[in-house]
Protein backbone atom coordinates (compact mmCIF):
# COMPACT_ATOMS: atom_id res chain seq x y z
CA UNK A 1 0.00 0.00 0.00
CA UNK A 2 2.73 2.40 0.63
CA UNK A 3 4.38 1.80 -3.12
CA UNK A 4 0.65 2.82 -4.14
CA UNK A 5 0.39 5.79 -2.33
CA UNK A 6 4.20 6.81 -3.40
CA UNK A 7 3.25 6.01 -7.18
CA UNK A 8 0.59 8.22 -6.80
CA UNK A 9 2.47 11.21 -5.63
CA UNK A 10 3.72 12.48 -9.20
CA UNK A 11 0.64 11.74 -10.55
CA UNK A 12 -1.45 13.70 -7.93
CA UNK A 13 1.17 16.28 -7.98
CA UNK A 14 1.62 16.97 -11.36
CA UNK A 15 -2.52 17.37 -11.84
CA UNK A 16 -2.94 19.39 -8.73
CA UNK A 17 0.00 21.77 -9.47
CA UNK A 18 -1.73 22.10 -12.80
CA UNK A 19 -5.22 23.04 -11.43
CA UNK A 20 -3.28 25.67 -8.55
CA UNK A 21 -1.72 27.19 -11.80
CA UNK A 22 -4.82 27.68 -13.66
CA UNK A 23 -7.07 28.25 -10.65
CA UNK A 24 -5.31 31.22 -9.91
CA UNK A 25 -5.75 33.31 -12.69
CA UNK A 26 -9.18 32.55 -12.20
CA UNK A 27 -11.34 35.20 -10.82
CA UNK A 28 -14.03 34.37 -8.63
CA UNK A 29 -16.80 35.42 -10.48
CA UNK A 30 -19.37 32.62 -9.24
CA UNK A 31 -19.93 30.64 -6.13
CA UNK A 32 -19.05 27.76 -8.16
CA UNK A 33 -14.99 29.11 -8.57
CA UNK A 34 -15.01 29.94 -4.87
CA UNK A 35 -15.47 26.31 -3.94
CA UNK A 36 -13.16 25.25 -6.77
CA UNK A 37 -10.83 27.19 -5.64
CA UNK A 38 -11.09 25.95 -1.74
CA UNK A 39 -11.58 22.24 -3.76
CA UNK A 40 -7.88 22.87 -5.22
CA UNK A 41 -6.19 24.27 -1.88
CA UNK A 42 -7.67 20.87 -0.44
CA UNK A 43 -6.08 18.55 -2.74
CA UNK A 44 -2.80 20.26 -2.96
CA UNK A 45 -2.69 19.86 0.67
CA UNK A 46 -3.70 15.94 0.48
CA UNK A 47 -0.91 15.69 -1.86
CA UNK A 48 1.56 17.45 -0.10
CA UNK A 49 0.97 15.12 3.16
CA UNK A 50 1.42 11.64 0.67
CA UNK A 51 5.27 11.21 1.23
CA UNK A 52 5.10 11.56 4.59
CA UNK A 53 2.05 8.97 5.07
CA UNK A 54 3.78 6.50 2.61
CA UNK A 55 7.25 6.94 4.43
CA UNK A 56 5.20 6.65 7.53
CA UNK A 57 3.54 3.00 7.05
CA UNK A 58 7.03 1.42 5.79
CA UNK A 59 8.36 -1.11 8.50
CA UNK A 60 11.68 0.40 8.43
CA UNK A 61 10.57 4.19 9.10
CA UNK A 62 7.65 3.53 11.09
CA UNK A 63 9.33 3.92 14.90
CA UNK A 64 11.13 6.96 13.83
CA UNK A 65 8.18 8.77 11.72
CA UNK A 66 5.09 7.30 13.98
CA UNK A 67 5.46 10.17 16.78
CA UNK A 68 5.06 13.11 14.05
CA UNK A 69 2.53 11.21 11.46
CA UNK A 70 0.11 10.71 14.36
CA UNK A 71 -0.18 13.68 15.88
CA UNK A 72 0.43 16.11 12.54
CA UNK A 73 0.87 14.67 9.39
CA UNK A 74 -2.08 11.94 9.51
CA UNK A 75 -4.54 14.30 10.85
CA UNK A 76 -3.88 17.34 8.25
CA UNK A 77 -4.08 14.44 5.92
CA UNK A 78 -7.54 13.43 6.79
CA UNK A 79 -9.06 16.41 7.59
CA UNK A 80 -8.18 17.96 4.27
CA UNK A 81 -9.87 14.70 2.81
CA UNK A 82 -12.83 16.03 4.09
CA UNK A 83 -12.82 19.37 3.34
CA UNK A 84 -12.53 17.93 -0.17
CA UNK A 85 -15.70 15.63 0.69
CA UNK A 86 -17.55 19.14 2.27
CA UNK A 87 -16.46 20.54 -0.90
CA UNK A 88 -17.54 18.45 -2.97
CA UNK A 89 -21.13 18.16 -1.51
CA UNK A 90 -21.54 22.28 -1.59
CA UNK A 91 -20.77 22.16 -5.31
CA UNK A 92 -23.18 19.93 -6.42
CA UNK A 93 -25.46 22.03 -4.12
CA UNK A 94 -24.11 25.43 -6.20
CA UNK A 95 -25.22 23.47 -9.10
CA UNK A 96 -28.51 22.63 -8.18
CA UNK A 97 -29.80 26.09 -7.07
CA UNK A 98 -28.43 27.57 -10.18
CA UNK A 99 -30.18 25.33 -12.32
CA UNK A 100 -33.31 24.52 -10.33
CA UNK A 101 -33.99 27.80 -8.65
CA UNK A 102 -31.78 30.53 -11.35
CA UNK A 103 -33.13 33.45 -9.76
CA UNK A 104 -32.75 32.79 -5.98
CA UNK A 105 -30.03 34.10 -3.36
CA UNK A 106 -30.26 31.23 -1.35
CA UNK A 107 -27.64 29.14 0.25
CA UNK A 108 -24.64 30.93 -0.82
CA UNK A 109 -25.62 32.28 -3.91
CA UNK A 110 -23.31 35.15 -3.56
CA UNK A 111 -19.92 35.60 -3.84
CA UNK A 112 -19.37 36.56 0.06
CA UNK A 113 -21.56 34.04 1.14
CA UNK A 114 -20.07 31.33 -0.46
CA UNK A 115 -16.13 32.70 0.88
CA UNK A 116 -18.00 32.34 4.66
CA UNK A 117 -19.39 29.11 3.67
CA UNK A 118 -16.08 27.61 2.32
CA UNK A 119 -13.95 29.75 5.02
CA UNK A 120 -16.61 27.87 7.99
CA UNK A 121 -15.37 24.43 6.39
CA UNK A 122 -11.96 24.83 6.93
CA UNK A 123 -12.31 26.07 10.35
CA UNK A 124 -14.54 23.29 11.40
CA UNK A 125 -13.03 20.68 10.25
CA UNK A 126 -9.32 21.48 10.87
CA UNK A 127 -9.87 24.05 14.35
CA UNK A 128 -12.95 21.65 15.61
CA UNK A 129 -11.71 18.17 14.73
CA UNK A 130 -7.80 18.41 13.57
CA UNK A 131 -6.90 20.53 16.32
CA UNK A 132 -8.22 18.64 19.22
CA UNK A 133 -6.53 15.41 17.95
CA UNK A 134 -3.44 17.01 17.89
CA UNK A 135 -2.96 17.87 21.54
CA UNK A 136 -4.84 14.53 22.45
CA UNK A 137 -2.15 12.96 20.96
CA UNK A 138 0.22 13.96 23.91
CA UNK A 139 1.38 10.54 25.56
CA UNK A 140 5.08 9.87 25.62
CA UNK A 141 6.66 6.41 24.79
CA UNK A 142 10.19 5.23 26.23
CA UNK A 143 10.58 2.97 23.54
CA UNK A 144 9.42 3.90 19.99
CA UNK A 145 9.01 0.17 19.36
CA UNK A 146 6.08 -0.15 21.72
CA UNK A 147 4.16 2.19 18.97
CA UNK A 148 1.70 -0.21 17.31
CA UNK A 149 -0.64 2.03 16.50
CA UNK A 150 -1.31 5.59 16.95
CA UNK A 151 -3.58 5.10 19.30
CA UNK A 152 -0.70 4.69 21.97
CA UNK A 153 -0.27 7.88 21.59
CA UNK A 154 -3.68 8.93 22.84
CA UNK A 155 -4.62 9.18 26.47
CA UNK A 156 -8.04 7.95 27.44
CA UNK A 157 -9.84 11.37 26.22
CA UNK A 158 -7.96 11.13 23.24
CA UNK A 159 -8.99 7.58 22.06
CA UNK A 160 -12.90 8.26 22.90
CA UNK A 161 -12.57 11.49 20.64
CA UNK A 162 -11.02 9.51 17.97
CA UNK A 163 -13.70 6.75 18.30
CA UNK A 164 -16.56 9.88 18.25
CA UNK A 165 -15.15 11.86 15.23
CA UNK A 166 -14.61 8.56 13.49
CA UNK A 167 -18.06 7.92 13.71
CA UNK A 168 -19.35 11.61 13.46
CA UNK A 169 -17.04 12.14 10.48
CA UNK A 170 -18.28 8.50 8.86
CA UNK A 171 -22.07 10.03 8.99
CA UNK A 172 -21.45 13.25 7.09
CA UNK A 173 -19.63 11.49 4.66
CA UNK A 174 -23.04 9.62 3.67
CA UNK A 175 -24.94 12.11 4.58
CA UNK A 176 -22.85 14.79 1.78
CA UNK A 177 -23.30 11.40 -0.55
CA UNK A 178 -27.16 11.17 -0.62
CA UNK A 179 -27.39 15.50 -1.01
CA UNK A 180 -24.58 14.72 -4.24
CA UNK A 181 -27.01 11.82 -5.42
CA UNK A 182 -30.14 13.82 -5.35
CA UNK A 183 -28.38 16.55 -6.50
CA UNK A 184 -27.44 15.54 -9.70
CA UNK A 185 -30.55 13.08 -10.49
CA UNK A 186 -32.53 16.26 -9.74
CA UNK A 187 -30.82 18.70 -12.33
CA UNK A 188 -30.12 15.22 -14.74
CA UNK A 189 -33.98 15.16 -14.96
CA UNK A 190 -34.37 18.79 -15.18
CA UNK A 191 -32.11 19.65 -18.40
CA UNK A 192 -33.84 16.07 -19.81
CA UNK A 193 -37.47 17.85 -19.07
CA UNK A 194 -36.35 21.01 -21.24
CA UNK A 195 -34.91 19.05 -23.67
CA UNK A 196 -38.82 17.97 -24.07
CA UNK A 197 -40.08 20.95 -23.39
CA UNK A 198 -38.49 22.10 -26.42
CA UNK A 199 -39.79 19.47 -28.72
CA UNK A 200 -35.86 18.46 -29.01
CA UNK A 201 -35.33 14.98 -30.22
CA UNK A 202 -31.85 15.32 -29.33
CA UNK A 203 -31.36 11.81 -27.70
CA UNK A 204 -27.90 12.39 -27.92
CA UNK A 205 -27.67 15.16 -25.97
CA UNK A 206 -30.45 13.20 -23.26
CA UNK A 207 -27.13 10.23 -23.03
CA UNK A 208 -24.79 12.81 -22.43
CA UNK A 209 -26.06 14.23 -19.64
CA UNK A 210 -27.10 10.79 -17.81
CA UNK A 211 -23.84 9.67 -18.68
CA UNK A 212 -22.33 13.03 -16.93
CA UNK A 213 -24.37 12.08 -14.30
CA UNK A 214 -23.69 8.65 -13.81
CA UNK A 215 -20.21 9.54 -14.19
CA UNK A 216 -19.68 12.34 -11.15
CA UNK A 217 -21.86 9.78 -8.99
CA UNK A 218 -19.94 6.67 -9.59
CA UNK A 219 -16.45 8.02 -9.24
CA UNK A 220 -17.44 9.54 -5.96
CA UNK A 221 -18.86 6.33 -4.61
CA UNK A 222 -16.03 4.31 -6.06
CA UNK A 223 -13.41 6.56 -4.18
CA UNK A 224 -15.02 7.05 -0.65
CA UNK A 225 -17.64 4.38 -0.31
CA UNK A 226 -15.31 1.19 0.16
CA UNK A 227 -13.23 3.19 2.61
CA UNK A 228 -16.19 4.57 4.76
CA UNK A 229 -17.73 0.87 4.49
CA UNK A 230 -14.70 -0.68 6.74
CA UNK A 231 -13.51 2.72 8.93
CA UNK A 232 -16.24 1.73 11.22
CA UNK A 233 -15.29 -1.64 12.16
CA UNK A 234 -11.24 -0.78 11.80
CA UNK A 235 -11.94 1.91 14.43
CA UNK A 236 -13.93 -0.13 17.30
CA UNK A 237 -10.75 -2.54 16.65
CA UNK A 238 -8.51 0.00 16.60
CA UNK A 239 -9.17 1.52 20.07
CA UNK A 240 -9.09 -2.15 21.62
CA UNK A 241 -6.54 -3.92 20.04
CA UNK A 242 -2.95 -4.09 21.65
CA UNK A 243 0.20 -5.76 20.01
CA UNK A 244 -0.79 -9.02 23.10
CA UNK A 245 -3.80 -9.39 21.41
CA UNK A 246 -2.23 -10.20 17.76
CA UNK A 247 -6.02 -10.34 16.49
CA UNK A 248 -5.83 -11.45 12.71
CA UNK A 249 -9.08 -9.76 12.29
CA UNK A 250 -7.19 -6.33 13.19
CA UNK A 251 -4.84 -7.33 11.11
CA UNK A 252 -6.98 -7.25 8.20
CA UNK A 253 -8.94 -4.84 8.52
CA UNK A 254 -5.89 -2.47 9.24
CA UNK A 255 -4.59 -3.52 5.55
CA UNK A 256 -8.59 -3.25 4.19
CA UNK A 257 -8.72 0.02 5.35
CA UNK A 258 -5.04 1.52 4.02
CA UNK A 259 -5.68 -0.25 0.99
CA UNK A 260 -9.63 1.17 0.79
CA UNK A 261 -7.84 5.03 2.09
CA UNK A 262 -5.42 4.78 -1.40
CA UNK A 263 -8.54 4.16 -3.15
CA UNK A 264 -10.30 6.99 -1.36
CA UNK A 265 -6.71 9.65 -1.95
CA UNK A 266 -7.31 8.54 -5.89
CA UNK A 267 -9.81 11.16 -5.42
CA UNK A 268 -7.30 14.05 -5.46
CA UNK A 269 -6.17 12.76 -9.43
CA UNK A 270 -9.90 12.92 -10.17
CA UNK A 271 -10.86 16.13 -9.11
CA UNK A 272 -8.45 18.07 -11.77
CA UNK A 273 -11.03 16.20 -14.29
CA UNK A 274 -14.01 17.21 -12.71
CA UNK A 275 -12.98 20.59 -13.12
CA UNK A 276 -12.59 20.42 -16.63
CA UNK A 277 -15.59 18.43 -16.99
CA UNK A 278 -17.89 21.06 -15.29
CA UNK A 279 -16.61 24.59 -15.15
CA UNK A 280 -16.62 25.80 -18.48
CA UNK A 281 -14.27 29.01 -16.83
CA UNK A 282 -11.58 26.74 -15.62
CA UNK A 283 -11.56 24.69 -19.15
CA UNK A 284 -11.38 27.99 -21.28
CA UNK A 285 -8.69 29.39 -19.01
CA UNK A 286 -6.99 25.93 -19.06
CA UNK A 287 -6.99 26.15 -22.73
CA UNK A 288 -5.83 29.52 -22.91
CA UNK A 289 -2.76 29.30 -20.87
CA UNK A 290 -1.69 26.27 -22.68
CA UNK A 291 -2.20 27.70 -25.73
CA UNK A 292 -0.56 31.36 -24.82
CA UNK A 293 2.42 28.92 -23.20
CA UNK A 294 2.97 27.38 -26.56
CA UNK A 295 3.23 30.40 -28.32
CA UNK A 296 6.49 31.55 -29.68
CA UNK A 297 8.30 33.95 -27.69
CA UNK A 298 7.63 37.03 -29.80
CA UNK A 299 3.27 36.33 -30.13
CA UNK A 300 3.02 36.32 -26.70
CA UNK A 301 1.89 39.75 -26.15
CA UNK A 302 -2.16 38.68 -27.08
CA UNK A 303 -3.97 39.34 -23.91
CA UNK A 304 -5.86 36.20 -22.56
CA UNK A 305 -9.55 37.09 -22.27
CA UNK A 306 -11.06 37.41 -18.63
CA UNK A 307 -13.04 34.60 -17.45
CA UNK A 308 -17.26 35.13 -17.63
CA UNK A 309 -19.54 34.26 -14.62
CA UNK A 310 -21.09 31.11 -15.08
Amino acid sequence: VPALFFLMFPIALLLNVVAAWVSVHLKSTSTFVVYLKNLVAADIVMTLMIPMKAAADLPTTWEQLAGPTCRFFAVIFYNAQYTCIALLGLISLDRFFKIMMPHSRIFGQSLTMSKVISATVWLVLFGGTGLPNILLTNKSVANASLITTCMVLKGPEGVQFHEQISLLLNIFFWFVSVVIVVCYICIANRVIQSYRNSGSNNSQGKQKIKLRVFLVIIVFFICFGPYHIIRIPYTSQQVTYSKADCSPTYEHLRFAKELSHWLATTNICMDPLLYVFLCREFKEKLMSMMENSFKAPGKQNSPIPACSAS
